[in-house]
């Protein structure tokens, strides 16, 4: 499922395509500030979002097989609700 095909089922309920498409770009952009600030986003049932920092590291170039030098970054972590995984 892509942005368009989820924009697709929330107008199912609204009965509006626009209203379903300003509803998810409104909560992809709440989320979006929220990780900027290193804030975490937990959504009951569904998950939880969070930022993570990665330290530098040793990689390889998979084309030559010589090392190079990962640098650090943030990451963003989903954690799913327990509900998710379950049948």
């Amino acid at each position: 499922m892509n942005k368009s095909d989820l924009i697709e089922e929330v107008a199912r309920v609204t009965c509006a395509k626009q209203e379903a498409k300003d509803a998810v770009n409104a909560l992809f952009s709440v989320i979006k500030q929220a990780l900027g600030k290193n804030d975490r986003v937990g959504i009951s049932g569904f998950g939880t979002f969070s930022v993570r920092a990665r330290k530098p590291r040793m990689g390889r170039n998979p084309r030559t097989g010589q090392p190079i030098e990962i640098s650090a970054k943030r990451v963003v972590k989903f954690k799913p609700a327990k509900e998710i995984l379950e049948d």
